[in-house]
């Protein structure tokens, strides 16, 4: 069929105005710099009012619209109902806060637009090797050690217990699949676990039956003693254990495994060990609480995030793996399309490795960048002071815990998660939880602050988990002062 190239109107979707794009680029630095300079006087948590919901319902737009008014719209409907972890009194679950130099960073990998799984010759992927050097040497990993920076701590875990899966099944799992498994795979931890390990476990082909769940002692650290009964029972049964997942620092309370213990027992045992560590990995860089994760280098497989206690902005995790060829064993797989050709020269060959091959992604964005750069800006040792500072408002909010006649401690705090509730004298146990879970409603709907709750041996708790540069002390007695005034109220309505 021949083209008429006379009459071919072609387009791209680069600005018209080129000049008009950069006065709105430059407002929008200067909205979110403002956004982010006053984000104390804005409240913690806000919910999306139903016109709001309503506007996310209009239709497929089908022609163009000028950028401006677009943004209009993001400032007007988007911007003023974040999920709220960049405000200094936001310690719900385990959200990171985000930085400035962060968020630049993803711009300006978003303007690069590098797809960094593959190819060598550009500077992305020696980006990433650089960062993976540097978390390796500041978790104890060995430089030959392989790494790779994934969406988060799910992922990590991921691929690292499909790597253990792959390395301790005994056969050619890629080839033949778990069909061919002679006796069923066992995987250990405990039951403060992270609930990605299960979802990995089941994504795996090995069913959450597989999963040996134990007990905890009264620190919330896994019973190594039940650990070992647990392996020898299935040994005898005819199973075959091949990993121990280990936590440093449970989501739940901060508690981290007896991580030389439990590298013993998969010495001993011949069994991988994989270590969660999404957060708890961070406290290797306080010097008086590093014994904590004691460790947690000796395990085959570490995942973590950088989104959380090193406080970058989503989406940023990390595994490492101790053995470099078992680890490329399990996902490298390269079609005719992608072969490298040539001296090294050119675009599909050179001296570095495919990230590809590490993981399950094939396309990846550039999510080093923002590692390199917050880390030259910041240096070593602020990060240090950072964790620090969390960890020293964690038992500072302990102690106002501790001190006030009605509330109770629920956990100890060895890191940066406090557990805690209001509990004064002469209410049953039943109304106490469903005391507590006002107060967390209250204190979230109200903006003054944003803990999370979980239950704790039977009893519903507020959770605080401290990964936020912007908190100061002064934010966490404004907690307390609210948690007993809310309570209050609510016990004096209780029949």
């Amino acid at each position: 069929m021949a083209i008429d190239k006379s009459t071919l109107e072609e387009e791209s979707l680069d600005p018209e105005d080129w000049e008009a794009m950069r006065a709105l680029g430059h407002q929008m630095v200067d909205d979110m710099l403002d956004h982010l300079k006053t984000i104390r006087q804005q409240p913690a948590w806000r919910h999306a009012p139903e016109r709001v919901k309503a506007h996310f319902r209009e239709k497929l737009p089908l022609e163009p619209r000028p950028a401006g008014e677009v943004y209009q719209e993001f400032l007007e409907y988007v911007l003023p109902y974040p999920v709220g972890n960049t405000h200094p009194r936001f310690w719900g679950w385990l959200f990171g806060t985000g930085t400035v130099t962060g968020a630049f960073a993803e711009f300006l990998a978003a303007v690069m637009n590098t797809n960094a799984g593959d190819l060598d010759h550009h500077a992305a992927n020696h980006v990433e090797k650089q960062v993976l050097d540097w978390l390796k040497e500041l978790l104890g990993f060995p430089a030959e050690a392989s790494g790779l920076l994934t969406s988060g701590c799910s992922a990590a875990n991921l691929i690292g217990l499909a790597v253990a899966r792959n390395a301790k099944a005994g056969f050619d799992v890629r080839r033949k699949g778990l069909i061919a498994a002679p006796r069923k795979m066992i995987l250990y931890a405990s039951e403060q676990i992270h609930s990605s390990v299960q979802k990995s476990v089941e994504l795996l082909g090995l069913g959450g039956d597989s999963i040996r769940y134990l007990g905890v002692d009264d620190d919330f650290r896994m019973d190594v003693r039940a650990l070992k009964t647990a392996i020898d029972r299935d040994l005898e049964k005819g199973y075959q254990p091949f990993c121990v997942v280990g936590a440093a620092g449970t989501t739940n309370t901060g508690a981290t495994d007896d991580l030389n213990a439990l590298a013993d027992v998969c010495q001993a045992y011949n069994l991988w060990l994989h270590i969660d560590a999404a957060f708890g990995a961070w406290a290797a860089l306080a010097p008086e609480i590093r014994d904590q994760v004691a460790g947690m280098e000796r395990a085959n497989s570490l995942a973590f995030d950088l989104h959380k206690w090193m406080y970058m902005p989503y989406e940023i995790g990390c595994v490492l793996v101790r053995d470099e060829q078992i680890h490329r064993r399990a996902f490298s797989l390269t079609p005719a399309y992608l072969e490298s050709v040539g001296d090294g020269r050119g675009l599909t060959g050179g001296d570095l490795p495919w990230l590809t091959d590490l993981g399950y992604q094939l396309s990846r964005e550039f999510r080093a960048l923002k590692a390199w750069m917050s880390l030259k800006e910041h240096g070593l040792h602020k990060y240090e002071r950072l964790i620090r500072q969390n960890i020293e408002q964690a038992q500072y909010l302990a102690e106002l815990v501790t001190t006030a006649d009605e509330l109770e401690l629920a956990a100890p705090v060895p890191l940066n998660v406090v557990c805690f509730r209001y509990a004064p004298a002469g209410l049953r146990e039943l109304d106490l939880d469903a005391l507590n879970k006002g107060i967390l409603v209250e204190l979230q709907e109200s903006g003054v602050a944003v803990p999370s709750g979980t239950t704790l041996r039977g009893r519903y708790v507020l959770r605080v988990g401290i990964t936020n540069h912007r908190s100061r002390s002064e934010d966490f007695k404004v907690l307390v002062e609210a948690v007993i005034r809310i309570g209050r109220r609510l016990a004096a309505e209780i029949p």
